[in-house]
């Protein structure tokens, strides 16, 4: 038995070797086939790889409070009369971070940013980068780590003692051949001793855009209440702050609040009176998301006095709307793969009954000296097989390529799995085969005698 199977196996094989063009065009469906399904597996791979990413930058559980503009919509000769009934808001401050941890059961961690567009002078080099006040509680949000130092100490928070740490980017800036520990930097007008330097997080462009997320290797982070006491406090009643109070009492225009400074009126200056720009809020339950920001939207709608000057959001929802999209994309990916595959296999099959045709007398000689139908059916079968196989190996190397090639020059992560490989290799050979029967059977059933007597 064993001996008939590798001897219609060698037929099958030397009958394949005879017609290599033919062979190799029959194999074009089913390589450029298992070459997609390879080829969008890995990217699909890399888009989860990435997704997967941003939610260790977003941290998990969290709701994100922002300050932005308050929502409104008034017309042209309303303007006059909503000047005057316009609201108060203290805009967000650290004593709604104070309510929030007195009211709201359920929040493991809180974390309060404060965000300022500065200058880092060293050794006569000077470079833009934003200063980040925040407490302890921001790193183990993001799950940020430290690649040399020590984190905050309760001393440092509470005197708001001048110290820093800073992302891994300023220390190759500024510090390439030396370690950045214990050393003076000065940002803006004052001089921080950093005592800690962040290991190097990797930040996409389309995790940048999509996110909101920062290149957090370019930052330099302080205490709290270093940045509240040594640089900037919004909460605080100054000169400064008052003299766009005046303008605007004097008609000069309708003043444009915002979260980030920015004028985002005609006329008027733009006044930031939020004390925060950011407070990130991490929920002990992912079900509790939903709720605790509804219950925290009527706690600071209260306490800001009915002035909508803040934006709650969910990154992880973002990440699931994120998700989908890509599910689906990985879908119509794999549909178009899946098409190509079968229309490799119908070729097959196209090119396997032509063959048929063309060696009856072939066939009616075999079995006209003994042959049997299921030595016919091998035959044509292995034949099927060898050409989807190899059409499968030939379609592995061109996906392993085109994928390397896309995350080369398109800039797109690419994972390349081996149960993707498996996966295509096996639908390839499962194609062959079904795909085979058809021909196979077709050629056993030919009559002996006709067979010999065809021309």
């Amino acid at each position: 038995m064993k001996e008939r199977i590798f001897a219609n196996l060698y037929i099958a094989i030397d009958a394949v070797i005879a017609n290599k063009l033919r062979s190799l065009l029959t194999a074009l469906g089913i390589i450029f086939g298992v070459a997609a399904v390879i080829a969008m597996l890995a990217i699909g791979n890399g888009a989860q790889q990435e997704i997967l990413d941003q939610i260790r930058l977003v941290g998990v559980n969290n709701i994100v409070i922002k300050p932005v503009v308050e929502q409104e919509e008034t017309k042209i000769e309303e303007a006059s009369a909503e000047k005057e009934k316009k609201k108060f808001s203290p805009g967000l401050t650290v004593r709604d971070l104070e309510s929030i941890q007195k009211t709201i059961p359920g929040i493991t961690k809180m974390s309060p940013e404060i965000i300022l567009e500065s200058t880092i002078i060293k050794s006569g080099i000077r470079r833009s980068a934003k200063l980040v006040g925040v407490e302890p509680s921001y790193f183990e949000i993001y799950n940020f780590e430290l690649s040399e130092g020590a984190m905050f100490t309760g001393e440092h928070l509470k005197i708001g003692a001048p110290v820093c740490i800073i992302g891994n980017a300023i220390k190759s800036k500024f510090f390439p051949a030396e370690n950045p520990v214990g050393k003076s930097i000065k940002v803006g007008p004052n001089w921080l001793t950093i005592i800690g330097v962040m290991k190097e997080r990797y930040v996409s462009e389309s995790s940048i855009a999509k996110l909101g997320i920062r290149d957090f290797n370019m930052d330099v982070y302080a205490p709290l209440q270093t940045v509240l006491i040594r640089y900037k406090n919004r909460d605080l009643v100054t000169n400064n702050s008052l003299n766009p109070m005046q303008n605007f009492s004097r008609g000069r225009g309708i003043i444009i609040i915002t979260g980030d400074g920015s004028d985002a009126g005609d006329s008027g200056p733009a006044v930031n009176y939020h004390q925060l720009d950011r407070l990130v809020i991490q929920v002990e339950e992912t079900g509790s998301l939903t709720p605790t920001a509804e219950i925290l939207s009527r706690l600071l709608e209260r306490k800001h006095y009915g002035v909508v000057d803040y934006e709650i959001e969910i990154p992880e929802l973002l990440l699931k709307q994120q998700q989908r999209t890509n599910d689906i994309f990985n879908y119509v990916l794999g549909a178009i793969a899946g098409i190509s595959l079968l229309v490799g296999g119908i070729g097959i099959m196209n090119i396997m009954l032509a063959s048929v045709l063309e060696r009856i007398k072939e066939i009616g000689l075999r079995l006209a000296i003994g042959a049997q139908k299921t030595d016919i059916i091998q035959q044509f079968l292995f034949e099927a097989v060898m050409i989807s196989v190899s059409g499968g190996i030939i379609g592995v190397a061109l996906g392993i390529t085109l994928a390397l090639l896309v995350s080369s020059f398109a800039d797109i992560p690419t994972v390349i799995s081996f149960t993707s490989i498996i996966l295509s290799f096996g639908v390839a050979a499962t194609v062959g085969l079904i795909f085979g029967i058809a021909p196979a059977r077709k050629a056993a059933l030919q009559d002996p005698i006709t067979s010999l007597r065809y021309e």
